[in-house]
């Protein structure tokens, strides 16, 4: 969007009473702050702003930015005719923060994006016979990669196939807390553990429609759309219940409470080869993706800014 973009502090000196701004809120910034001064009606976007303990060992940069933004996040308290947060969770969370009138907007899950095959070339790759179990999202502490590895150590030695642990998404800023865990792929002896980096989204589809299970050991999650990504490609959930993963996960997949590893590893098993119990999971995903998709994202938008557009 580098076209469409300008700066903010230019923007703020020219701002007119009569303009409408949004913030997408989730780490510290400037533009908060030029955000809190503009003399315009103002609405926010609440995304979550990860726990910065989780990154202080391995990018204490990004911490000071966590910091910061969950600093500016209180702060704004009061800024905002209409404040909205894309979960429940999250929307508790700027109340206890002494916001008031917060809704809920869903994220928007595009049904396109979901039906693409993807790429033909990364299908083959993965589809060599192999148990594949995938988690996407980005490569940082709060996903506890590492618990899903030890699960996966468990896994591998019990599920009586070759299998593969994939994780898709990026760890630029990360580097430290990703060469923990190939580190520690290698001193459990695990094999055929995959770290895909940043992917297309021909690529990502592939992964989805070439995985046996999807497993999400996040601590903090504010919403989660990889949970959803999977249940449209039909791979069954199994993810700690956490953060905003029950209400994302809403009565679908099967949810853990504490990080186990064998007997996560054990039910892991149990969905790749039970056929009754994984075609009763699909079936409840299936209801839980139609339920989302039954939203119109653009109305709901509409709705909760009303009081600025009118």
């Amino acid at each position: 969007m580098r076209r469409q973009a300008g700066d903010m502090e230019a923007y703020a000196r020219g701002c007119d009473p009569r303009d409408a701004a949004l913030l997408h809120l989730s780490i510290g910034s400037d533009v908060n702050d030029v955000f809190a001064s503009l003399p315009c009606r103002k609405a926010i976007l609440y995304h979550n702003v990860t726990p910065p303990g989780y990154f202080r060992l391995v990018n204490p940069v990004l911490a000071r930015d966590l910091e910061r933004g969950r600093r500016q996040a209180r702060s704004l308290a009061g800024a905002a005719a209409v404040v909205m947060a894309d979960s429940a969770f999250n929307a508790a969370e700027l109340v206890a923060f002494g916001y008031a009138g917060v809704s809920v907007l869903p994220l928007v899950l595009s049904r396109e994006r979901l039906a693409d095959p993807g790429e033909a070339a990364s299908r083959r790759e993965f589809s060599d016979g192999h148990l594949n179990v995938l988690f996407v999202g980005r490569c940082a502490p709060n996903k506890r990669l590492e618990h899903a590895l030890q699960t996966f150590l468990f896994f591998q030695e019990s599920c009586g196939r070759p299998a593969r642990f994939i994780h898709a998404g990026p760890y630029a800023g990360l580097e430290r807390y990703h060469a923990m865990l190939t580190a520690l792929a290698r001193d459990l002896g695990l094999r055929n553990v995959v770290f895909t980096g940043p992917v297309t989204q021909a690529r990502l589809n592939a992964l989805y429609a070439c995985a046996d299970a999807f497993l999400c050991m996040s601590e903090h999650e504010g919403f989660c759309t990889p949970l959803l990504e999977a249940m449209g490609h039909d791979v069954p959930v199994l993810a700690r219940a956490a953060g905003a993963v029950p209400e994302t996960m809403d009565g679908a997949g099967v949810l853990f409470e504490e990080p186990r590893f064998p007997a996560v590893a054990e039910m892991l098993c149990r969905l790749c080869a039970d056929r009754a119990l994984r075609a009763a999971v699909i079936a409840k995903q299936r209801e839980r993706i139609r339920r989302y998709m039954e939203i119109d994202p653009a109305a709901e938008l509409r709705l909760r800014l009303r009081p600025l557009l009118e």
